[in-house]
């Protein structure tokens, strides 16, 4: 039985607008979608620290921007050692209102730039991380990535041959760094990615949130199911919604639905390939994970 979730509130989000029309991203990309909603929390006084990724593109060709904010490009393994930098020239300048981010993609976070993100993590640096999550480097090409799921389509694990390997579990990796703050989140309930980034504005030290981001090209899906899919990835527990503070306090955000994830794979071409029994045992491999969280909210409490 899952544990009851506490303190449910659903915040206003702001009506300003940072971020403006006029961008590059797909039809129902939820990088663009998250990102919209980061910037009205953050506000002007935010710069982000960009690497090589969809929204390195997303943004729009020099010298246009459609991020409304100073956007610092840097190499493919940079984000966070360059939003370090940024952090530390502000404070030399006694520039303390303003908030760095890194803003990067999977294969920038869980792979390319995963020794920098530790370094950073373990220095805790006063940044806040932000990963959109699109489980594969979709920006070269739709290649697997270690954020790729099981079982799923990518164009170097074709259909014949999908990903063997399980997802790398980011949060209990920053976790274990000890830092003040990760996250998870996603686009389909905007009350609590406002809560926590919030959360997380109005801390210092080294955050991190990691956000479910779909990609329509590169999940094979309906650009009108972006919603719907971040929904399901939570309520069948794919992605579930949680916080841990200082690495040991793990909080459940939003209480488990159970939905069998057979509702989650259908809408995505990627794992059309997959048998009624490899469903099987992604779901098992699913309960497993939800388990193994359960448990460490258990021992926080």
């Amino acid at each position: 039985m899952s544990p009851e979730v506490k303190g449910q509130i659903t915040y206003e989000i702001p009506d300003r607008e940072i971020m403006s029309s006029g961008h590059l991203a797909c039809p129902g990309c939820g990088a663009a979608l998250a990102m919209r909603t980061c910037l009205k929390i953050m506000g002007p006084r935010t710069v982000l620290c960009v690497p090589a990724c969809c929204w390195a593109v997303i943004d729009g060709p020099f010298p246009y921007s459609s991020a409304g904010v100073p956007v610092v490009h840097c190499a493919f393994e940079t984000a966070a050692i360059t939003a370090t930098g940024v952090r530390h020239a502000l404070d030399m300048r006694g520039v303390k209102d303003v908030t760095v981010i890194a803003w990067a993609g999977d294969g920038g976070t869980f792979d390319i730039g995963f020794g920098a993100l530790s370094a950073t993590a373990e220095r805790n640096e006063n940044i806040l991380y932000i990963c959109y999550d699109n489980e594969a480097y979709m920006n070269t090409g739709i290649q697997r990535s270690s954020a790729t799921p099981v079982g799923a389509w990518t164009t170097t694990t074709p259909s014949q041959h999908p990903k063997e390997e399980p997802k790398k579990n980011l949060v209990e990796i920053m976790a274990a760094h000890r830092i003040p703050y990760a996250a998870t989140a996603t686009v389909a309930f905007p009350d609590d990615l406002t809560r926590k980034l919030e959360k997380a504005k109005a801390m210092t030290g080294f955050r991190l949130l990691h956000i479910f981001s779909p990609c329509p090209p590169g999940h094979k899906s309906v650009e009108s199911d972006s919603i719907k899919i971040s929904r399901l990835a939570v309520d069948t527990n794919v992605f579930p919604l949680y916080e841990v503070e200082n690495g040991t306090h793990y909080t459940l955000s939003r209480q488990s639905k159970d939905v069998p994830i057979k509702e989650y794979v259908r809408l995505q071409g990627r794992f059309k390939h997959l048998n009624d029994q490899a469903i099987a045992a992604m779901q098992e491999r699913v309960n497993r994970e939800w388990k193994r969280l359960l448990k460490r909210i258990e021992c926080s409490e």
